[in-house]
């Protein structure tokens, strides 16, 4: 080993992490664009250290190291490895196959169980999201490839079920028409696809009532408030009642009225007509 292959080692190491560098980069804005891939962070990493590699066993091989015996000490070594990290091989290979899938990228929501929030990273082994409230959440690849997943920004568009309860005694086809105005007019439901009113059925204090409405998916959770409380002022300033749940007692049309006396409690103890 002479000084001269020394220094060709070094440059040829230098010269494939700049090769690496540039082929990642570039090779994945080939890939965007001729293919829906979105997560490009794993592939742009197994490019880098795939090319890395190959750059690496060039520069030993410069140096006169006999390129056999390591392949056959990396080959037992890459195999104890693995017997030692299955949970980690595992992640590894849910990562290559969440990327195929293609289910979500870097940007979006998702929600996975009880937890609801957007992608920061894809990396080999997890995926990292900042919730709502801010908070910093590590999901391992194996846990999505298992759990269902919902991708709550891959549409731009979103609809917003809002269930609401009449009275009875209200004339339904003034409230439906009621709120079709509210939606014309309100410049947050978007009018295709036009909102819909549908009649859920009779609840146990009035008439259910399902206002089906569409909004842009990045304005949903404020969307939701806004067109909440819209439909309570239109609703008051209508004069139609939303019921709260009440109990009425019928002993039947044949029957009396059931008799009941209203007394004022007094002031001691004695005078309580349940103590009676």
């Amino acid at each position: 080993m002479t000084l001269t292959n020394i220094t060709y080692a070094l440059l040829m190491l230098l010269c494939g992490f700049l090769v690496a560098k540039l082929i990642s980069a570039r090779g994945i804005a080939f890939l965007e664009k001729k293919y829906p891939i979105k997560n490009g962070l794993i592939i742009r990493r197994l490019l880098f250290y795939l090319i890395l590699v190959l750059f690496v066993v060039m520069a030993l091989h410069q140096m006169g190291f006999q390129l056999g015996v390591l392949l056959g000490a990396a080959g037992i070594f890459s195999v104890a490895i693995g017997f030692a990290s299955k949970t980690s091989m595992s992640n590894v290979i849910s990562g290559l196959f969440l990327l195929g899938e293609g289910a979500f990228s870097v940007g979006d929501t998702i929600k996975i169980g009880n937890t609801v929030g957007e992608v920061i990273s894809v990396d080999w082994l997890s995926v990292k999201l900042r919730t709502p409230d801010n908070m910093y959440v590590r999901l391992p690849n194996e846990t999505i490839i298992v759990s269902e997943m919902t991708n709550l920004t891959r549409f731009k568009i979103r609809r917003f079920d809002l269930n609401i309860s009449v009275a009875y005694k209200e004339n339904l086809p003034k409230v439906k028409a009621l709120l079709l105005e509210l939606t014309r007019k309100d410049n947050q439901c978007l009018e295709d696809p036009e909102p819909m009113i549908v009649y859920e059925g009779f609840g146990e204090s009035g008439v259910n009532i399902r206002l089906a409405v569409w909004a842009k998916s990045e304005e949903f959770l404020k969307f939701k408030s806004h067109i909440t409380e819209k439909v309570k002022d239109a609703l008051d300033a209508a004069g139609i009642e939303i019921p709260f749940p009440h109990l009425s007692i019928y002993a039947g049309e044949n029957t009396a009225p059931i008799p009941f006396t209203l007394v004022e409690s007094g002031k001691n103890a004695g005078d309580n007509p349940f103590e009676r």
